[in-house]
């Protein structure tokens, strides 16, 4: 074998370790969460700005906290009666304490909920300590 040959193989065969070596790693397994609150209709053109507008420390916050593909919609489910429903993947370990420790604790995100808080009405069957009430997933499809 020549020695281009054989550092070509040597190469190979240690990028294909590498690779074998990723593969043997198992994913952390994804949390789908979804939350719903309400909003006043006079409050919706502002929320919608402020999102369209989403601060960058925010948004880096959020991938922080390892939340991904993070959504919020909007419904008028009665006449005049507006809900956000939100949707996120968290992909880490823990994520109440990571809410809790980082996301909490974050000055940007603090004066973020400043302003979005006070948009969104919490709907009466929200658990002690809930802000967005949590929706119970029911079906789920791959």
């Amino acid at each position: 074998m020549t020695p281009v040959a054989r550092t070509l193989s040597s190469v190979c065969f240690s990028s294909l370790a590498a690779l074998a070596a990723g593969c043997s790693q198992q994913p952390r397994e994804i949390q789908r969460h979804a939350y719903v609150i309400g909003i006043k209709k006079e409050s919706i053109p502002e929320y919608k700005k402020l999102h369209a507008e989403a601060w960058p420390g925010v948004l880096k916050m959020i991938r922080d906290c390892h939340i991904t593909n993070y959504s919020i919609y909007l419904a008028e489910l009665k006449p005049d009666e507006y809900y956000l429903l939100s949707y996120l993947e968290y992909t880490g370990e823990d994520m109440s304490r990571e809410i809790e420790a980082k996301m909490k604790n974050d000055p940007t995100t603090r004066e973020w909920w400043k302003r979005t808080d006070p948009l969104q009405t919490p709907v009466p069957t929200r658990k002690p300590g809930e802000w967005w009430h949590e929706l119970e997933e029911v079906f789920h499809t791959d």
